[in-house]
């Protein structure tokens, strides 16, 4: 008994020190956001990728036009 428990005790310790490093690359964050992903899927149709001022306004309509998921939560 007391030597299944000292087994489970050292594969506990052995998990809890073997934690892998939390700096990963995550998404690219070193290119602004208007110039888009280069994927045509994720384009919407009219929009160039580096237009700064046509990123702005598409965000403006989409919040005019109620896509602002914070005014559509249920309270």
């Amino acid at each position: 008994m007391k030597k299944t428990i000292f087994i489970i005790g050292c594969a506990a310790l052995l998990v809890a020190c073997g934690e892998t490093s939390q700096e990963k690359p995550g998404a690219r964050s070193d290119k602004p956001v208007q110039n888009g992903t280069g994927v045509a899927v994720y384009t919407a149709s009219g929009w160039k990728a580096g237009d700064k001022d046509g990123w702005a306004n598409h965000l403006k309509a989409r919040a005019s036009y109620g896509q602002d998921d914070h005014a559509r939560a249920p309270k």
